[in-house]
């Protein structure tokens, strides 16, 4: 192999194959080169790939249709118009004394602006922060002061988030909206700007993604990746999930989270497909499926909460004559759900897995000729995964649990990220022994199907975030009643896990509906919506180890038995019980 574009030109051309087995075969052949060659010194995505293959070979392609759900509204734009696009941005930002190596923040919804600043950012050599639109002013004040922005973009209703928190920070970045604020600069100036610009030369290994992720202890780490780890990387992402070039591709995933970037960015427009974006507000599931339908979409992904709410809906209503292939990633879905969709579809929901700091290294690609339902499929071609025991040995035995690794003594895999950024401690802690620990854990069985078990850390998974327990018992142990406070996953039929919090009160305070009110009427006010305790229990203690420790597993323990037998605390109250909420949040 001989230069990465070459390298993208041959994995579209295998991708492509309209024989499954021919291709599982190439691949193979494919990747057990790709993992081995000699990297190039430098590679810009965006100018040999996108701009250098696709605008290329087919500038007047539709590259992204847009769709808002709120007021049907309706944008699409071809290669050649999204370069053009691109290239706007980056000279406005340039123009604005962003240099390479400077944090862009974007904190848009689906809106095709989002596309435009990624690839700007990309080919500028800056560092994207996708920032979730969910985010409250407490939260961005803290990645502010961790991770300084030289610029922001974002929608009016991000704005005003944004300007609340930078009150509080030295930060002063350039400020750009999408729609009008006082203090901010419009996009519209934007469009201002030449359509054409030239390419920052990057090294392989220079960053360009920084995405802030939950862990156990401690605040939001920051997950660093480079000019090749998600851009050469998202080859797996693409295969896996096995988008061609003549499909139409969508994913239910919000911008501001790594699964955008897979599935909505990357593994679409390494093939040179289409992409679907999505906007609303609020999710209307028959009205998205009616879209799926309308715009024939013929390769999809969703998280499992989606899926579990689409089997709600009546199924038999909608044509999905085009859909070819649909994934799923996040937890296991149950029989039910697969089948269900493989009956009104014809078409099997296939797990797939990886994390922020990773692409897809676990999965069903389209030639697995029988998923098995809770099973995410074979380790991939890109990651060397492997399980081994709590003393780091290897375990080859079929059904024996242990840690999802990846082996770094045969090869590195492209796909994986450089390190916690400005945490030296917690990139010493998942990278040891030679290996990369995920932090989950699994086991094979005789067949070499893979079963997830869970987090072998207490990071909760709830919907299609993960939250670590620390920042939501910080935000409870600031309320003036509480002393203190430990923080579950508690079982949840849709979305896999809620948020519950174990709550020990000072001496002055007692157990009351009025109390759970209050509580949850602080968290909301500095957390998240999705990190914000859905249960709230009154304890008279936690239990802890000998060095003070919280025993979460054992409160998982308990929570799981209590849940399983329909069983209710004394001191327990529910979010969703509360009327007031929805008045007062």
């Amino acid at each position: 192999m001989s230069g990465l574009k070459d390298v993208y030109q041959e994995f579209i051309a295998i991708n492509n194959l309209a024989d499954y087995e021919v291709r599982k075969e190439e691949l193979k052949k494919f990747f057990g080169k790709l993992n081995r060659m000699k990297l190039p010194d430098c590679f810009n995505w965006v100018e040999e790939v996108f701009e250098g293959i696709h605008v290329k070979e087919r500038g007047d392609k539709k590259a992204l249709l847009w769709y808002d759900m709120d007021n049907e509204e309706k944008r699409s734009f071809t290669y050649s118009e999204i370069s053009k696009e691109c290239n706007r941005l980056l000279n406005y930002l340039r123009g604005q004394d962003i240099k390479k190596g400077d944090g862009i923040y974007m904190m848009l919804p689906a809106l095709p602006e989002t596309w435009f600043s990624l690839l700007a950012s990309l080919k500028g050599g800056f560092v994207s922060v996708p920032t979730a639109t969910t985010m409250v002013p407490r939260e961005l004040e803290y990645r502010f002061g961790v991770y300084e922005p030289r610029a922001i973009i974002a929608d009016e209703k991000s704005a005003e988030m944004v300007d609340e928190a930078l009150n509080n920070c030295r930060a002063d970045p350039v400020k750009i909206v999408v729609g009008e604020r006082s203090g901010w600069i419009s996009y519209e100036d934007v469009k201002k700007e030449k359509s054409n610009a030239k390419a920052e030369k990057l090294k392989c290994d220079d960053i360009v993604f920084n995405f802030f992720t939950s862990g156990t202890t401690g605040l939001p780490k920051m997950v660093g990746h480079t000019a090749v780890s998600y851009p050469l990387g998202h080859l797996s992402t693409a295969y896996i999930i096995g988008i061609s070039t003549d499909d139409v591709h969508t994913n239910l995933s919000a911008p501001g989270w790594a699964k955008f970037a897979w599935s909505s960015f990357f593994a679409p427009f390494i093939m040179g497909a289409t992409v679907l974006g999505i906007n609303y507000n609020r999710f209307v599931p028959d009205r998205y499926l009616s879209i799926i339908s309308e715009y024939n979409i013929n390769t999809f992904c969703a998280p499992p909460t989606a899926w579990r709410i689409f089997m709600l809906q009546k199924l038999e209503d909608y044509e999905f004559d085009n859909l070819r292939e649909v994934v799923s990633a996040g937890e296991p879905l149950n029989p039910e759900i697969i089948n269900t969709w493989k009956k009104y579809t014809g078409t099997t929901i296939r797990d797939f897995y990886g994390q922020t700091e990773s692409t897809a290294m676990i999965g069903n690609p389209p030639w697995v000729k029988e998923v098995i339902p809770g099973s995410f499929g074979f380790p991939g071609y890109m990651h060397d995964i492997a399980i081994v025991d709590d003393d780091g040995n290897l375990i080859s035995e079929p059904n024996t649990v242990g840690h999802i690794v990846v082996r770094l003594d045969r090869w590195k895999p492209i796909g994986l990220f450089t390190g916690y950024i400005g945490d030296e401690e917690k990139t010493r802690s998942v990278f040891r022994n030679n290996m990369y620990y995920t932090g989950d854990k699994a086991y094979f069985d005789k067949k070499g199907y893979w079963w997830f078990i869970g987090r072998a850390d207490d990071v909760i998974k709830t919907s299609d975030y993960r939250v670590g327990p620390f920042e939501v018992e910080s935000a409870l142990i600031e309320h003036h009643a509480v002393a203190e406070a430990a923080v579950i996953g508690s079982p949840d039929k849709i979305r896999w896990q809620i948020v519950k919090a174990f709550v020990v009160l000072k001496p002055d305070y007692r157990p009351s509906r009025e109390l759970a009110l209050d509580i949850f009427v602080h968290c909301s006010k500095i957390l998240a919506k999705y990190k914000v305790p859905r249960i709230i229990e009154f304890v008279s203690e936690l239990p802890k180890t000998i060095s003070g420790k919280i025993r979460r597993n054992e409160l998982r323990k308990i929570e799981e038995d209590r849940r399983a037998k329909g069983e209710r605390g004394e001191y327990e109250y529910f979010y969703s019980e509360f009327e007031e909420l929805k008045r007062k949040i």
